[in-house]
């Protein structure tokens, strides 16, 4: 037997919406319908799901949070509370501008803390942290740790969220998920365990 989506009475899904298997769609939601959202995610009360996003498996978005047209959320990325997407970089009221939508992608396994803003146009690295409040107006590498307004890298961490310390060699290691990493030239890699 399939486990089916469940969409909570007073949430809206559009005819022709994707929803896969699993996912729940808790109050006050609205997908629209050309969204797409994977299995097994998990959506908050008062969301917003724009036409044309892709939403893979396993996404975690917790309460009034918008996902707006132009944005790519790769599986098992978490989205904080009250975070902020935007898809035009200069908008006005009295200006048309849908045409100018930029992309906007959250590679697989990364984590946007609560209040944080993502300017349109970047890419959040696999396994990247963002911490609550900042604001990200460049790409983001893998397992980096940002923080601030304007965000700035202070660090990186492991798949499991737990922040890597390097040795002199460039080598670090996560006991949670007995894995080790690599940092060489501003690039952090999973070593072979």
């Amino acid at each position: 037997m399939r486990n089916s989506p469940y969409i909570h009475s007073s949430a809206v899904v559009d005819e022709g919406a994707v929803i896969g298997e699993g996912t729940r769609i808790w109050h006050f939601c609205h997908v629209m319908p050309t969204a797409v959202i994977g299995a097994g995610c998990n959506i908050g009360q008062n969301c917003f799901i724009d036409n044309r996003v892709s939403i893979g498996n396993g996404v975690k978005i917790q309460n009034n949070v918008s996902v707006y047209n132009g944005v790519v959320v790769e599986d098992d990325v978490f989205l904080g509370p009250s975070m902020v997407f935007t898809n035009v970089m200069n908008p006005r009221s009295f200006v048309e501008r849908k045409s100018e939508f930029r992309a906007t992608i959250l590679r697989k396994g990364c984590t946007v803390g609560a209040n944080a803003t993502i300017v349109c146009g970047v890419e959040i690295g696999r396994y990247a942290l963002v911490g609550a409040g900042s604001v990200i107006i460049r790409d983001v590498p893998n397992h980096a740790l940002m923080v601030g307004n304007p965000a700035r890298r202070i660090g990186w961490v492991s798949r499991t969220g737990e922040k890597l310390h390097f040795d002199a060699d460039g080598i670090a290691w996560c006991g949670p998920e007995a894995c080790r990493y690599r940092l060489q030239e501003g690039v952090v890699s999973v070593l072979e365990s």
